[in-house]
């Protein structure tokens, strides 16, 4: 079991994440983070009031997946990475308000795999819910 053993996770994630061009495009920052757990705060972006389901559900499915990805990392070791394996996001509201709040957890951490949920918020109102399976891998040979 991975468990925060790297003692510099939360800029190792903040720079993983943010450097990743689909993070830069949605422009969310961190808020809370800390050992299994990680919450991104993105502001208003046009995509999330749209109801058509495609792109509430991408732009909201990304912020997701960047949250459970972000909490998982931080249990990683120094020289390991996590990739998403497979991911469901079920929408429950509109995305309504100035910033949506995404709030990652890892629910069972593992040396290979890692499962975590993603609950996103509109203010109170909670907009989606997301189970991510991620693949941990060494980044060199052990």
């Amino acid at each position: 079991m991975l468990i925060a053993t790297n003692p510099e996770f939360e800029q190792f994630v903040k720079t993983a994440v943010l450097t990743m061009p689909a993070a830069m495009h949605l422009g969310f920052h961190f808020g809370h983070i800390a050992p299994g757990e990680v919450e991104l705060v993105q502001p208003y972006r046009t995509e999330l009031t749209e109801h058509n389901g495609l792109f509430q559900g991408g732009v909201i499915g990304a912020l997701a997946d960047f949250a459970a990805g972000a909490a998982a990392g931080t249990l990683l070791p120094v020289g390991w990475v996590n990739l998403t394996a497979d991911f469901t996001v079920k929408l429950l509201a509109p995305a309504e308000g100035e910033t949506i709040t995404a709030r990652g957890h890892v629910l069972k951490p593992g040396r290979a795999i890692t499962v975590a949920t993603a609950d996103v918020y509109a203010g109170e109102t909670h907009c989606a819910t997301a189970l991510v399976t991620m693949r941990n891998v060494p980044l060199a040979k052990e």
